[in-house]
């Protein structure tokens, strides 16, 4: 009887780590819907790709990227934005990384933002040197028919400087702002008024995330754990998105990789 219940207990271990192995390598595509009478009718329909933490050159090699890449295109975004940790901690990867992130596609451009395992100098300079837009605190228009909405970037939480007044510089009350920020916690610090949308990643969705038990994401200074999905505060939205690679450990558990694709909906 107690070789039976050990030999249970040994399958349920091996099929558990067996799908931790696998799950990293499921990389899903998840769509969200954000609602707001902020956007303009001419932005309505528009679909925004939302990638990061690639951890390149730990556990991601150059095919993963590649394959993350080409399923983002397969999307047709009218923009890509990224939301930081290229890399993790590696000068010497960073080049590698942002040329394979350089064949991204969207029609109205691919933009980035620095996380808190990217070499800031390094990443910020790569990215400047390549088609990708780097929205380390700063903030561009786009525009589509005569509307426009603004969209920006700031420094990594705990690693880097936030400037959000240089993204929504110019920004009316009535503008639609979106802002990336790598760490989503930094949702909490941020007028509302002001910013509309914020897109972030870091927390991988928990990475191995034990039925909601999740003890490597921080909570917020709200106390929330902002893991995955879609958030509202005070009507500001924020989506987090689980990310494509990993950190400290090649596995995965309840914790997919994806590339998220938020739609925006005029109301």
């Amino acid at each position: 009887m107690f070789k039976k219940i050990v030999g249970i207990l040994l399958l349920i271990l091996c099929l558990f780590l067996a799908i931790m192995i696998i799950e990293p390598t499921q990389l899903e595509v998840n769509e969200i819907t954000v609602k707001s009478n902020q956007i303009p009718p001419e932005f309505n329909g528009t679909r925004i790709a939302v990638i990061g933490d690639f951890h390149y050159g730990e556990f991601v090699d150059e095919n993963r990227v590649s394959y993350v890449v080409n399923k983002t295109n397969e999307q047709n975004p009218d923009i890509t934005v990224m939301v930081g940790d290229y890399v993790t901690d590696n000068k010497d990867d960073v080049q590698s990384c942002i040329d394979i992130l350089s064949n991204l596609r969207a029609k109205y451009g691919v933009y980035g933002v620095l996380g808190n395992n990217d070499p800031k100098n390094t990443t910020s300079n790569a990215l400047d040197a390549s088609s990708i837009t780097n929205l380390r605190n700063r903030g561009v228009w786009i525009e589509k028919d005569g509307a426009k909405i603004r969209l920006g970037g700031v420094g990594d939480l705990s690693t880097d400087f936030q400037y959000p007044r240089l993204t929504t510089n110019g920004a009316a009350d009535d503008d639609f702002v979106i802002l990336a920020h790598h760490n989503p916690n930094y949702f909490d610090t941020l007028n509302h008024t002001r910013i509309d949308l914020s897109l972030s990643g870091h927390t991988h969705g928990g990475q191995v995330n034990l039925f909601g038990y999740t003890p490597w994401v921080e909570p917020s200074e709200k106390g929330h754990k902002y893991l995955s999905g879609l958030y509202e505060d005070s009507g500001a939205y924020l989506v987090v998105t689980n990310g494509v690679g990993e950190r400290k450990v090649p596995f995965r558990f309840m914790a997919t990789p994806q590339i998220t694709m938020v739609t925006l909906e005029s109301t």
